[in-house]
């Protein structure tokens, strides 16, 4: 049977000895009784933090013992995760674009499928040189925007959000990671207000049907924040605003690139049409999901 928790200490306050790989075992089982998948992956990555090692030295020296204070620590991390509060979210931490970034309970958890956005402006950019104006619209952490400024060297961006929280981590974020001379961050409805000649506008926009969120993974639904989410009772409220605003700004030769849900596509390319975009592409994201599209000024 699974142990809830660690072994107790015994009369005279003293705890068990634990080994890195007893704690491995033990954690891993925990996470795997609470239906978590990659129950192992979880556990190694999460004991290596409270170590403050690397998880390959978690599996190389399995015999490192560990302290009352460390198992702690451990067991204050697997009890979040055992609640299915995602790794990242227990850390504060994702990787994204090969960017470390800080994440709170605020900003959306950036996944790997929006690396797809990231990867479709960069290859429509002839020159990553060029001084380009880059527009963030729901900037969350900064991720998409602080990506694309690690890729070109040149470019000046603006991040828009309407919780200053969320402005605050994405700030904190740029100056993090070098770029806070490039990057600006300011609270906004979309890009409301804002004047024209933007060369690349990029958007991850709440997209999920609202009632639906409830039926999201935990990780999801009860983790990230519902303003990220939650679009509507059709799941296009963000769109329709963002799309005819994104087209009235756009530089004549510059390209809006958004993330969609599954199955938007169609949904999402007519109200492109209608605000004059064209030359629309659909691109799909790891899962083969079509999860980016790509437009340009009529």
């Amino acid at each position: 049977m699974v142990p809830e928790t660690w072994p107790e200490k015994d009369a005279a306050g003293k705890g068990p000895e634990r080994s890195c790989g007893q704690v491995l075992e033990q954690a891993a089982a925990r996470l795997r009784a609470a239906g978590i998948d990659g129950a192992r992956r979880d556990a190694r990555l999460l004991l290596a933090a409270a170590l403050g090692i690397e998880a390959a030295q978690v599996m190389a020296y399995p015999e490192r013992w560990i302290s009352d204070a460390q198992g702690a620590e451990v067991e204050r991390m697997i009890v979040r995760r055992a609640r299915h509060e995602p790794v990242s979210r227990i850390l504060g931490r994702r990787e994204f674009w090969g960017l470390e970034l800080h994440i709170t309970p605020e900003t959306l958890d950036p996944r790997p499928d929006s690396e797809t956005l990231v990867a479709a402006v960069v290859a429509r950019i002839a020159a990553r040189a060029a001084p380009l104006k880059i527009l963030d619209l729901g900037t969350g952490s900064g991720c998409l925007l602080l990506a694309l400024l690690s890729e070109l060297p040149a470019a000046e961006g603006l991040g828009i959000d309407l919780d200053p929280a969320a402005l605050a981590v994405a700030s904190e974020n740029a100056a993090c990671l070098g770029l806070a001379a490039r990057a600006r961050f300011a609270t906004g409805d979309w890009a409301e207000g804002l004047g024209g000649g933007w060369q690349v506008i990029v958007s991850n926009p709440p997209y999920i049907i609202g009632r639906e969120i409830e039926g999201l993974s935990p990780e999801v639904a009860e983790f990230d924040p519902r303003l990220a989410l939650d679009a509507g009772p059709d799941g296009l409220k963000s769109y329709r605003k963002i799309v005819p605003q994104a087209a009235r700004i756009l530089a004549p030769k510059g390209v809006l690139v958004l993330e969609i849900g599954a199955g938007q596509g169609d949904a999402v390319c007519r109200l492109m049409r209608q605000s004059g975009l064209a030359a629309i592409e659909r691109l799909a994201d790891l899962s083969g999901t079509k999860r980016c599209l790509v437009a340009r000024p009529g």
